[in-house]
């Protein structure tokens, strides 16, 4: 029987020291060096460009997919597995004790920006691959492993990669959690308009749909009320700033809790508390209209409660806010499980929006992803997590994230975090300042996705 922990922990060294270089590319979009080749910026196909001659390197078959994305594939079977990872990491941010961009390692845990999203368990999967290809055992599919530079601003890439290549005929996305994600909820962006009077005079928060806003400035047309001030914040147990501009002018900044949007409860939407706030105190009808369409995030307030079966409740959180002359735009981000259709949403939320004065429309839309959890890919990836993990406990899970997986039919999320262990103090997560991973669990994950490969792909397994 092959020991695939003994054998990833061979890779170690190797792995660490790909997974520095990788970290050290500032990989981020850069719009300003987009080119042919070049279609999401420089920063980002030099990544590419690195790591498919790293691949090369290890006797992969290599294909830069017109720089939208990269393919390293081993065998030249008909039929395919595929892992889907990718280059690119969210903008560093405020607050970092270590360079973002120099892969610290510092008591078994390597800080860097994209340890964990998702340049870490690629890493991993390649390193799965490899040890699979020394191995050189009989293969009944080939291996591939697909990289993409577009995951966190659209996933472009993998549109233009289903495009131009044939995608492989199942497989797993090492950039969620074990033991592993087989449905993702549907995701539906809204935008929310009205055009009614107000006292605000301007209010704009937010940056994308996909996060709570966790703070709020905005500026009102009228006489500051203290008590009231006073009073909204200690009822509320919100945090707030005020600054008397004129008699009949003021600016106000209310304080949230950003968290991302597939789990708004975790978080406080300052905008919601900003036309509460305008609207219990002032009096303002289209303050306080869209103070009731963003009242809850498990969209009672818009007339689609609802609680999937496999997916769990639907949610909703306003990302993005613009107030000016008169005219209110609200960006919605809902996030729902495969039991109800975007149609069913689109009905419901109309029909609450009928009572006041705002319309609606979809800007941007992608359905449910989901895989039977009692399907043979499901339940042999389960298996392979519960051998090397030693969790018997935990099943198969949703979430209201995306991945890659819902690219592709037959595409499961397959760690690499693992839930059931704590994240430490002073390690940030995915997006977070001081990002990091542990070094043991990057070989762990390697010899499961070793295994799960070994299972899957291989004759004799």
């Amino acid at each position: 029987m092959i020991d695939f922990k003994q054998l990833a922990q061979a890779y170690e060294q190797d792995m660490v020291q790909d997974l520095k270089d990788l970290i050290s590319f500032p990989s981020l979009t850069d719009e300003s060096s987009i080119s042919k080749d070049a279609p999401f910026g420089q920063p980002l196909k030099e990544t590419l460009d690195w790591f498919l001659k790293r691949c090369s390197e290890y006797g992969f078959d290599v294909d830069n997919v017109d720089g939208y994305a990269g393919v390293a594939s081993y065998g030249k079977q008909s039929t395919a597995l595929g892992m889907l990872g990718h280059l690119d990491v969210v903008p560093v941010g405020e607050g970092w004790s270590k360079d973002p961009f120099k892969a610290v390692i510092e008591n078994g845990v390597m800080f860097g920006r994209g340890t964990g999203d998702d340049k870490g368990p690629t890493v991993a999967a390649l390193y799965a691959m490899r040890i699979l290809k020394d191995l050189n055992l009989p293969l009944k599919h080939q291996l591939q492993l697909i990289v993409g530079l577009d995951e966190e601003t659209g996933m472009r890439c993998m549109d233009y990669f289903t495009k131009h290549r044939p995608s492989p005929d199942f497989g797993f996305v090492p950039d969620a959690y074990f033991p592993l994600i087989y449905g993702e909820k549907g995701i539906a962006n809204l935008l929310l308009t009205s055009q009614h009077s107000t006292i605000i005079e301007s209010f704009h928060a937010g940056e994308r749909p996909n996060i709570v806003i966790g703070k709020a400035n905005f500026k009102v047309k009228v006489k500051h009320h203290q008590e009231a001030f006073e009073w909204y914040q200690k009822a509320h147990r919100l945090s707030m700033d005020v600054n008397v501009i004129s008699d009949s002018l003021v600016e106000y900044t209310a304080y949230g809790d950003y968290t991302h949007a597939s789990t708004p409860h975790k978080g406080i939407n300052a905008a919601y508390h900003a036309f509460n706030f305008v609207g219990s105190v002032y009096h303002d009808q289209l303050a306080s209209e869209a103070a009731s369409l963003l009242a809850d995030v498990m969209g009672k307030s818009l007339n689609i409660a609802f609680d999937g079966v496999h997916m769990g409740w639907l949610s909703t959180n306003c990302g993005i806010v613009n107030v000016s002359e008169n005219k209110c735009e609200l960006t919605i981000d809902i996030r729902y499980p495969n039991d109800v259709s975007i149609d069913w949403i689109t009905q419901r939320v109309n029909e609450r929006l009928s009572q006041t004065s705002f319309t609606s429309k979809v800007i941007a839309h992608k359905g449910p992803h989901f895989v039977d959890p009692s399907s043979e890919l499901v339940q042999t990836l389960h298996r392979v997590y519960k051998e090397y993990s030693g969790d018997d406990f935990t099943p198969p899970l949703t979430m209201g994230g995306g991945t890659y997986a819902r690219t592709m039919p037959n595409f499961v999320a397959y760690g690499m975090k693992f839930i059931t262990k704590p994240q430490l103090p002073h390690v940030g997560d995915a997006h977070q300042k001081d990002e990091g991973i542990e070094i043991e669990d990057l070989v762990l994950a390697t010899a499961i996705y070793a295994k799960a490969l070994y299972e899957l792909a291989y004759e004799d397994a």
